[in-house]
């Protein structure tokens, strides 16, 4: 079977070929999957004015099993869009405020002594549920940030010895100010490295501010939540994840990501490059871009996509180029137009 006109041409290498050419004779059906992102869009959409970036971003790191950091101003929608986002969906829901006195037994849960049965007895936290929001995460200290590490890299928690899984889906939302740093704490790079994207959120231009308004005087005191019909189902959530994985990926563009993440560690403007995470990470939001497409394949225009959000919170910039007010995804940029993209 002919490859579709917009997938790219393989690489010299007659083995991958003859794996990507079976591949191609099983095509997925995505329509199902392209609705349910574009009525989330739309339901979102009720309330949220602009942010569409922010929204799909949202989405493709759920369809990838991964997790997003959102940064930005107070009152730019950020917890908001991720309550909306939750309310969508039929799954469960937790928001856990984080201040410097939370302690890891406050998100993750405790055991306590049953009189009755004179054992001890877990009590789940708050972590335990399907869509978990995080506000300000860097309010917590260092030892109550590493309670996250387990739970969200392997979707567990370990409690006296004891393993207790979590259902899925699993996704962890968190919000961070950049601009206020008194009492916080700042995210280490082995946690920051644990989100699979970092959204920067911008402050909306001068029609969306005074659509916003217009919605807010209409609103009156409406619930904002209220208006959100939840329609997706956690079963659906987890075949939409298990069809993501599916998507094709040829050889060439598996190289092409790997030398996006190789420049970023022989780039002279950064003292810490991407590590191998990152290139898994690119390849799974990529997928995710692609199915919301409506495309069973995936093409350099999904991996430059992902290429940002994914890498710009991995590397570090060295202090002479930070001194000089170079930010991580400038480089990022530049490495991007530098490295030859596949045709």
């Amino acid at each position: 079977m002919p490859k579709p006109e917009n997938a790219v041409s393989s690489i010299d290498d007659s083995a991958l070929e003859n794996t990507n050419d079976l591949q191609f004779k099983n095509r997925l059906d995505l329509t199902e999957l392209q609705q349910s992102v574009e009525k989330i869009r739309q339901e979102v959409g009720k309330v949220i004015v602009g942010q569409k970036d922010m929204v799909d971003m949202l989405i493709a790191s759920l369809l990838a099993k991964g997790h997003s950091l959102i940064e930005g101003v107070p009152g730019v929608a950020k917890t908001i869009t991720a309550k909306l986002l939750a309310k969508s969906f039929s799954v469960g829901f937790s928001r856990i405020q984080f201040t410097p006195d939370l302690m890891p037994s406050d998100i993750l849960g405790t055991s306590v002594f049953n009189l009755k049965d004179s054992e001890f007895e877990f009590k789940k936290g708050p972590i335990f549920s399907n869509m978990i929001l995080i506000d300000e995460i860097n309010r917590a200290p260092a030892k109550t940030q590493a309670a996250l590490f387990e739970v969200m890299e392997e979707q567990q928690i370990t409690i006296d010895g004891n393993k207790y899984k979590l259902n899925a889906p699993f996704m962890v939302l968190a919000t961070q100010n950049p601009i206020e740093q008194e009492g916080t704490y700042r995210l280490p790079e082995a946690q920051l490295d644990r989100f699979l994207f970092k959204i920067d959120v911008d402050y909306p231009n001068l029609d969306e501010e005074i659509e916003i308004l217009s919605r807010e005087h209409q609103l009156r005191d409406t619930e904002k939540t209220d208006t959100i019909s939840s329609f997706l189902t956690a079963k659906q959530i987890t075949e939409y994840q298990q069809v993501v994985t599916q998507i094709l990926v040829e050889a060439h563009l598996l190289k092409y990501i790997a030398e996006l993440i190789v420049a970023t560690r022989n780039n002279r403007f950064l003292y810490l490059g991407a590590s191998p995470r990152a290139s898994i990470a690119i390849l799974k939001s990529s997928k995710a871009f692609a199915a919301m497409s409506g495309r069973d394949f995936v093409t350099p225009e999904d991996i430059k996509r992902a290429a940002i959000p994914v890498l710009h919170h991995r590397v570090i910039v060295t202090p002479e180029r930070e001194m000089e007010g170079v930010s991580s995804k400038q480089i990022i940029k530049q490495i991007i137009e530098t490295v030859e993209v596949p045709r």
